[in-house]
């Protein structure tokens, strides 16, 4: 079996599904964590409608799908911030797909996205909770940094240059 990864609209039903079970998760273990519940069903809708997407569409950002066996089962998204700096979010992977590898190829894609929109440099924010993300972030060369937003959820923040592709002739 293998990973597909490719531009999707944020609103397509595959990327809604993708980013309730993203949500439900995160925010979830943030209120298991803190106030020792699940999320209650009317703040998990009312925050799902509040963050659509709309920023994760071209021409300053993309949401990418990766698909497993050709089923959905992640994504990535990136938007621009500036002329050369972009953001990393929405990074994540159905649990039943983890440990094959999909989200660092999201990652990787997310960062040729990136490129492609102009940016040399990549940032995200994450939670000192979610210790796979910190993780992969640091496998895959992004580096704890200042924050750069001031984002409620933030604990920790990374970067990474964007060095131009090596063209071979």
């Amino acid at each position: 079996m293998t990973w597909t990864i490719a531009p999707e609209p944020y609103d397509s039903p595959a990327a809604a599904a993708l980013w309730r079970a993203y949500y439900t998760e995160v925010s979830d273990r943030w209120y298991l964590l803190h106030e020792g519940r699940r999320t209650a069903p009317e703040e998990l809708e009312r925050e799902i409608a509040a963050h659509t997407g709309t920023e994760l569409s071209p021409p300053s950002g993309q949401l990418l799908l990766g698909r497993y066996a050709g089923e959905p089962a992640g994504s990535a998204g990136v938007r621009l911030l500036g002329p050369d700096t972009a953001e990393l979010t929405r990074v994540f992977v159905l649990e039943g797909m983890r440990g094959r590898g999909g989200a660092a190829l999201l990652v990787v894609a997310a960062e040729e996205t990136a490129r492609a929109l102009g940016a040399t440099a990549l940032v995200l924010d994450t939670r000192g909770d979610l210790v796979e993300a910190r993780a992969l972030y640091a496998r895959l060369g992004y580096t704890e940094t200042a924050p750069h937003n001031d984002d409620r959820y933030a604990e920790h923040w990374f970067r990474k240059e964007l060095p131009s592709p090596v063209i071979r002739l």
